[in-house]
């Protein structure tokens, strides 16, 4: 094609024999948006490694075919190559560094700068940074995300939606780009903030930037791209145009069966009318998810969910129960009170928790994923120690198994260390460690959050039959609306700190747009007809 920016041509991959990738022929062309999409597993990020020459590609003996650029060759042996050649990524996991503001993170290594007295004696190496001209640029990067937060905030702290657009402001910003890689931009974005960043995204292609769209969301992708390209197993099953297909089909095409995630209203599910939880005048100060007082209960064997838009206190929740962030309020767990601003002891009462920040919080990736799995239940309840107190080999490796079948994490095997697996099996693990703890509460942020739908099915699923089978009490928190409507037997939504409402999963969408928004409050109070 004329207008073909980008082609992978008869690509494999193998690691010691195994391919991972097989003979994928694929073009991408200038202005368009491409959605790559596939199982956790399938080959999306080993194709993408081998576009940013990442040394995990050549440091095991490159990769078979040609990726070409304009119809030549690129021989990208750096993620800086790539940059050369006009290629940006917004990686899943945030490649920020925390001690800097939004501006010095968006212009790192393109600092602008000018002449002070002292570099007009002794060289150009001693000028100083001109954070005048650098805020302008970031601050125009972050308007074009639609991002209400000034340019000089300290990155440290901000919840991971904020960090998330900071990533994509980065990209925007820089010059000369021609391609960019959007790695599940919107994992962690609620849906007026995910809304926002599509609406970018098309502009940017407007404007002749080839994207490579990789999400698990498809009804973003439908919405979004022109075509799909699905993965499977390391194999190309097809490339389409999107307005031939729909979100059924996609999801048969990218899992080989059947995936349904609607809620079953033929099952009547039920639970104790115990208060298992008593929450009252709650306050978090957690940055960027502050809460301003929320009360609520949950009853035992119930799944509560969460909702809310990024910003709004509904991550706050669950961190200021288990005093990861500073909180104040009364808490009554099991008729006792509950302990606020300790975490160990939280942990021993009985409760687990799944943070949404699994690799700042949820994971040792340096350790084997049998470690992962058992420790905090070592270290909080003692288990799997020997009469010693020495740590009991056979029975992590036992409980690590069972897990991994479970959850169906694909690893090489429980000695694989976390950090070698792709985000999704991450997360599975962190499923693991949480349910290793065998609590009679569940707090879990995002839990499906850069996960492919058949892995989201399983998770999802298996949260309600520990609900319903071992009368589990789980509250659930997440960006994603339709998630929490498929499971939670209500919705607790936050809007600015509080608990805006209570509604039941089948309730009208616009009762939750209206809820989330904050513009339900104006219509009870008169100020909007």
């Amino acid at each position: 094609m004329s207008d073909c920016l980008l082609s992978f041509k008869n690509v494999s991959k193998s690691y010691d024999g195994n391919y991972v990738l097989k003979n994928i022929n694929l073009d991408i062309q200038a202005g368009e948006i491409h959605a790559l999409i596939g199982e956790n597993g399938a080959g999306k990020s080993t194709l993408m490694n081998i576009l940013f020459g990442m040394s995990v590609i050549h440091n095991t003996g490159g990769f078979e075919g040609q990726v070409e650029m304009n119809g030549k060759p690129m021989n990208v042996k750096s993620p800086h190559e790539a940059i050369d050649y006009g290629i940006g990524m917004v990686h899943q996991e945030f490649m920020l560094i925390p001690g800097f503001t939004i501006t010095e993170n968006i212009k790192l290594n393109r600092e602008i700068t000018r002449n002070n007295f002292i570099s007009a004696v002794l060289g150009e190496r001693l000028k100083s940074l001109d954070y005048k001209l650098m805020n302008m640029d970031a601050r125009k990067a972050l308007d074009v995300l639609g991002m209400d937060i000034e340019e000089y905030t300290m990155v440290a702290g901000l919840p991971v939606g904020h960090m998330q657009f900071v990533e994509i402001a980065r990209e925007i910003d820089k010059t000369g780009i021609k391609l960019l890689v959007f790695d599940e931009p919107t994992a962690v974005l609620a849906e007026s903030e995910a809304a926002n960043l599509l609406q970018a995204v098309r502009n940017l292609a407007a404007s002749g930037i080839a994207i490579i769209f990789i999400s698990h969301r498809l009804d973003e992708i439908t919405s979004l791209a022109d075509r799909v390209t699905i993965l499977r197993d390391g194999e190309l099953i097809v490339t389409k145009n999107v307005k031939d297909t729909n979100i059924v089909e996609i999801a048969e095409l990218m899992v080989g069966r059947n995936v349904n995630i609607t809620r079953d209203d033929a099952a009547q599910r039920t639970y104790s009318e115990e208060i298992v939880l008593d929450v009252k005048g709650l306050r978090v100060g957690m940055p960027g998810e502050w809460v301003k007082g929320v009360d609520f209960s949950v009853k035992k064997g119930e799944i509560l969910g969460i909702g809310g838009l990024a910003g709004h206190g509904k991550l706050g929740i669950a961190n200021g129960v288990l005093g990861i962030y500073p909180a104040s309020g009364e808490i009554q767990f099991q008729g006792r009170p509950l302990p606020l601003n300790n975490t160990k002891q939280v942990l021993a009462s009985g409760i687990a928790y799944l943070s949404e920040d699994r690799k700042g919080v949820g994971l040792w990736l340096d350790e084997s994923i049998e470690l992962n799995i058992a420790f905090t239940a070592m270290q909080i309840h003692g288990e799997f120690l020997s009469p010693l107190g020495l740590q009991d080999s056979k029975k992590i490796h036992e409980n690590a198994l069972k897990m991994i079948a479970d959850l169906d994490i694909r690893c090489t095997s429980s000695l694989q260390t976390a950090g070698a697996l792709s985000g999704g099996n991450q997360q599975k693990v962190c499923v693991g460690r949480a349910l290793t703890q065998k609590p009679q509460l569940l707090f879990i942020s995002e839990p499906t959050r850069g996960i492919d739908i058949g892995a989201k099915k399983l998770i999802l699923d298996l949260l309600r039959q520990l609900s319903e089978e071992e009368g589990m009490t789980i509250v659930m928190t997440s960006s994603e609306l339709a998630e929490l409507r498929s499971i939670c037997d209500k919705i607790i939504i936050v809007c600015e700190g509080q608990v805006a409402g209570i509604l039941q999963p089948d309730a009208p969408d616009a009762e939750f747009g209206l809820m989330m928004s904050g513009a339900n409050r104006k219509l009870e109070g008169g100020l909007a007809v």
